[in-house]
């Protein structure tokens, strides 16, 4: 056999099972590469849309255009602005009430926001399971490779009379192959996930706050719509 120690020539001499199980790692890196970076870059927009309305938020402007502005998209927006524009909905909804108690106002405006908020987050963690599976499997799959690759190997050399490593260790380096393919789809789709996971967890943690004091001020308000009402 050739010792060139070239990817391509270990496929090549490789059986029928072991190519097929290089195949699918190869397939299965392809997949968790494409997933790293197209949810690094959606987890980035969301980072930078949830500070960009934060400051915006807290800038002291109306909070009526700010809904209107959001509500004249033709796209429902992601992020912290479905999150906003659940909240002042119900905000809307509760004002036109006669009579309101503030505290379940308090609850049916969290409610509201907590249902565009796991809408939210479920855009966020899209195809995340994906990665965790190519993580978790693709070790599994490579060794499964490699011990079929050195099964071959060893059958072989039981047809031949005189046996040595320079005859056995080809067939072994090949199939060893097919488990560092393994790693090598596991490591990057275990390192994303983790990664990508406690970001989501964090902006998730910052949803929440804000929809706690958002609540609180629309409370204020309805609360104070009620003693002027009274008067």
């Amino acid at each position: 056999m050739n010792s060139d120690p070239s990817l391509l020539i270990y496929f090549f001499q490789a059986g029928v099972v072991v190519k097929a199980v290089m195949f699918l790692l190869l397939l299965a890196s392809f997949v968790s590469w494409t997933l790293i970076f197209q949810r690094g870059q959606y987890l980035k927009q969301a980072k930078r849309l949830f500070s960009a309305f934060e400051n915006q938020f807290w800038s002291g402007v109306d909070l009526a255009k700010l809904y209107h502005q959001y509500k004249s998209q033709r796209v429902e927006p992601d992020g912290i602005g479905r999150v906003f524009l659940a909240g002042y909905r119900e905000f809307l909804r509760l004002r036109q009430q006669p009579t309101l108690d503030t505290e379940i106002a308090f609850q049916s405006m969290m409610r509201a926001m907590r249902i565009a908020s796991t809408k939210t987050a479920n855009q966020l963690e899209l195809n995340l399971p994906i990665l965790a599976t190519i993580g978790s499997v693709s070790p599994y799959v490579g060794l499964f490779g490699t011990v079929w690759g050195i099964m071959t190997s060893f059958h072989a050399l039981g047809n031949v009379q005189q046996a040595s490593i320079a005859m056995v260790a080809p067939g072994i380096s090949e199939a060893l192959i097919a488990t560092a393919m393994g790693l090598f789809a596991a490591i990057p789709a275990v390192v994303a996930y983790n990664r990508y996971t406690a970001e989501i967890d964090r902006l998730l943690i910052q949803y929440e706050t804000f929809q706690d004091e958002f609540a609180t001020l629309m409370q204020r308000q309805l609360l104070t719509q009620t003693v002027a009402d009274e008067v």
